[in-house]
């Protein structure tokens, strides 16, 4: 008996989706920071056994759209409810349950598993305590998370719902038991040696924006797409280019800085993580370009690949 399947993460953003994925399928497949919006596109992560294959997807987080691209992020996370065998719906403990609720509302109807995460529960010792507690205790933080779980299963009353700390591994492993528990029975859907559905230029723009969203603050990091133009790759190297673009002639000077210092950071640091991710020396050049409102222009989402099938 082999299982297999689909097994989807939606949820608001800055909630932990990306962190939890990584730690499910043990490699760095999607780039995580403490910034919202993260995540613009739909990541795939495998992971295989000889018995089981189990597909994730990383999606971006839940909003109310402002632009086009926003627009194709919400698509990427409503299209992970339309083929999921199992859907893991992640919240925190700050979160408001009723946050979004049009997109809680879909979860809400879907005939399949559906499991409540609620992340981030190391972070209940931390919060303040109520005045008749005025000292955090283990008993307060239980009661707080109850309070959440009550809450939580009032609008998803067919979830199971689970406490976890994807930042410290808790509760993980019991996550990717049950997970196994719930998988139909299925051939593999793709190759046992596949890690994910996205080709290697992909990880290289996502690495350099990571870079970004660390290093650059406000609009910067929302206004920016890399896309890489040259991956050549031999036995013992990986040349890349790539470029920057950003919608305005300020933001391209913010993102070069004073005599480059700003853009050399940032290309050294994506080149060690690079060089990390693909176990070779790399050899990185990367440009800044103007596209203007390449945002909301529905030719420029197609050609950076934002359209979900």
């Amino acid at each position: 008996m082999h299982k297999a399947g689909f097994v989807n993460i939606v949820g608001n953003p800055n909630v932990g989706k990306s962190t939890l994925m990584n730690q499910l399928v043990g490699e760095r497949i999607s780039i995580a920071t403490f910034k919202a919006q993260t995540t613009r596109h739909r990541i795939m992560g495998i992971v295989n056994t000889p018995e089981m294959q189990i597909v994730f997807s990383d999606t971006p987080g839940v909003l109310k759209p402002n632009y086009k691209l926003q627009e194709s992020m919400l698509a990427f996370s409503e299209s992970a409810l339309q083929d999921a065998d199992v859907l893991l719906y992640v919240t925190d403990v700050v979160e408001n349950p009723e946050k979004n609720m049009d997109f809680l509302e879909k979860v809400q109807k879907l005939n399949l598993p559906v499991i409540l995460l609620i992340n981030k529960i190391d972070e209940l010792a931390n919060q303040p305590s109520p005045a008749s507690h005025p000292s955090p205790t283990r008993n307060t933080s239980q009661a707080r998370l109850s309070t959440i779980v009550e809450r939580w299963h009032a609008l998803l009353p067919k979830a199971e719902i689970l406490p976890i700390s994807a930042k410290n591994k808790f509760g993980v492993d019991m996550l990717l038991k049950r997970i196994q528990e719930l998988l139909p029975e299925s051939p593999a859907y793709f190759d046992k040696d596949q890690l994910t559905d996205k080709p290697a230029r992909f990880f290289v723009s996502e690495i350099i924006r990571e870079k970004i969203l660390l290093y650059y603050d406000k609009e910067i990091p929302y206004s920016v797409e890399v896309a890489v133009e040259r991956f050549k790759e031999d036995d013992k190297h990986i040349h890349i280019n790539a470029i920057i673009y950003v919608e305005r002639d300020s933001q391209k000077g913010i993102i070069i800085g004073h005599q480059g210092v700003a853009l050399k950071k940032v290309s050294t640091e994506a080149r060690k993580s690079l060089e990390k991710f693909f176990a070779k020396p790399i050899f990185l050049e990367i440009f800044v370009k103007v596209d203007k409102d390449w945002r909301s222009s529905e030719k420029e989402l197609n050609h950076f690949g934002y359209n979900p099938e």
